[in-house]
């Protein structure tokens, strides 16, 4: 059964004479229309003011004639192009060009000659992208100040580095903060190689093998503000690697986002304690009040598996598909750009309010460095370097001091030098003075200052770091600005050099 309307069909096209039946035209065509014309017309429209122009240029028509058509197609929105979709087969292209012939006073039979939808759809959906991508790298450039922000304050405050889930050595928040606002620059780099990878027009390119007419690309790329024509017609309509790499670049950071999140987990729990969020930003138990949950964090880290599942559906949706234009790529592989773009720069703005809202409580941090021997690594290296203790051996040694003292119910700072004599004795090997060997090991301070080396936890480290991080963040900020600035002005001149607005 066809969805009717046979001369509406029969004007578009000389091939079919009936209409999408009922199933197709509900369950896949209007939903289509509908995300194209609230997400994707201005696109279009801007694409079909830039070959109005090339039109001109190549006296394809007359000035009049594109005066009119750009007139018409400034009148167009999104309920009146919504409108016309059941004349136009529910094709956002078919729709356009109806809805621009209805409004001429005379005929423009030379509107759209030599023309294709594949390289318009393949164009519209990229400069989508491309909108939705800078609005994603403005809010990650924003994570990642937030991040940068708190690394000074908490650089001196220690707290217990856990590798394999058990205390190791000392750090402080300010070093694993300015680990995450390092991740973030990362994403935000790599954001941008991905965007100018993508950052090439597949306008004049046609259904596949390009077009015959004389159509000036690298003019039309400038006035739709991309940084080049893609340079092969099939790759301008059948790719959609583009995609790949930003739900790739998208996924990675999730990932990345989800550990730092679990961190933030345990520190937030009870049974560590060391940092809380603000009641705003906190919830409740519905059985037990003296609960203070935090469901944010625990969105932050459920947003980021959506991109993970995005990845997937982009890399199944493509793979074994031929090279040419497809709906199964172009549109059904798309389908979740919006939606997992959107789950993305949530878990950014989420993970930003964390960090401008987190309180971390020094002293409880410092109370579980101190019940930790957390210098075992530093009295193994004063048992070599010092005392001449082979490596293995010194750290045999060191661990039968901390069971020695562990046993014998000591606290870290209790400094036992007899205890290390006997283990070092034992072990074959007499010190002259362990306790010398002992002194400021296990001193939480000196243990973060003894941490010397390029990007280690000393305070005054973490500090240029971060300094190093903020000049970065600026260079990176300056670029995606940049790039903002260009897809502004090519609307703004399009229709200055139409001459349908100042």
């Amino acid at each position: 059964m066809s969805g009717g309307n046979e001369t509406s069909v029969a004007a578009l096209t000389g091939r079919i004479s009936a209409g999408p039946t009922e199933l197709l035209r509900t369950e896949v065509l209007e939903p289509q229309f509908r995300y194209e014309a609230g997400a994707l017309l201005h696109h279009y429209v801007h694409l079909e003011k830039v070959l109005l122009l090339e039109f001109r240029r190549m006296a394809v028509l007359p000035a009049d004639q594109v005066a009119a058509i750009a007139r018409a197609l400034d009148e167009i929105t999104a309920d009146r192009i919504v409108e016309g979709m059941g004349g136009s087969m529910s094709d956002m292209a078919f729709a356009i060009e109806r809805f621009v012939l209805g409004r001429l006073d005379a005929p423009a039979p030379a509107w759209h000659a030599d023309r294709s939808r594949n390289d318009l759809q393949a164009c519209a959906q990229l400069m989508a992208a491309r909108e939705i991508t800078l609005a994603a790298a403005a809010e990650l450039a924003g994570c990642a100040a937030a991040a940068i922000d708190r690394v000074g304050p908490l650089a001196h405050d220690v707290m217990p580095g856990y590798t394999h889930l058990q205390a190791a050595q000392v750090v402080s928040p300010g070093f694993h903060l300015a680990a995450l606002s390092g991740r973030l620059l990362h994403a935000l780099a790599r954001l941008s190689d991905v965007y100018d990878g993508f950052d090439a027009c597949p306008l004049g390119s046609g259904a596949m093998a390009g077009q015959e007419l004389d159509w000036d690309r690298h003019a039309m790329s400038e006035l739709l503000g991309f940084a080049r024509p893609e340079p092969h017609a099939l790759t301008a309509v059948a790719s959609r690697e583009w995609l790949l790499e930003l739900a790739g670049a998208c996924s990675t950071t999730g990932v990345v986002l989800s550990r730092f999140t679990t961190d933030l987990m345990a520190w937030t729990s009870s049974a560590y304690g060391f940092c809380e969020l603000p009641d705003e930003l906190a919830g409740i138990s519905s059985a037990m009040p003296q609960k203070k949950n935090y469901p944010i964090l625990e969105r932050i880290r459920g947003r980021t598996a959506h991109l993970t599942a995005w990845y997937v559906d982009v890399a199944t949706t493509q793979r074994a598909v031929p090279y040419a234009n497809s709906v199964e790529t172009s549109k059904e592989g798309s389908a979740l750009l919006p939606t997992a773009m959107s789950s993305f720069t949530t878990a950014l703005g989420l993970l930003r309010a964390v960090l401008d809202g987190l309180e971390f409580r020094a002293d409880r941090m410092r109370a579980a460095c101190e019940r930790e021997f957390l210098g075992g690594f530093a009295l193994a290296n004063r048992l070599t370097l010092d005392a001449g203790v082979p490596w293995r051996t010194a750290q045999v040694i060191t661990g039968a001091y901390i069971t020695a003292a562990m046993r014998a119910g000591h606290a870290p700072a209790d400094v036992r030098p007899d205890l290390l004599a006997t283990a070092a004795e034992t072990h074959g090997h007499s010190l002259s003075d362990p306790a010398v060997l002992l002194a400021d090991v296990f001193n939480p301070d000196a243990e973060l200052a003894r941490k010397r080396s390029y990007g280690a936890a000393a305070p005054d480290l973490v500090l240029a770091a971060r300094d190093e991080q903020a000049a970065r963040l600026t260079e990176l900020t300056g670029q995606w600005r940049e790039r903002r600035r260009v897809v502004d002005d090519a609307v703004h001149r399009v229709d200055h050099l139409l001459g349908t607005r100042p």
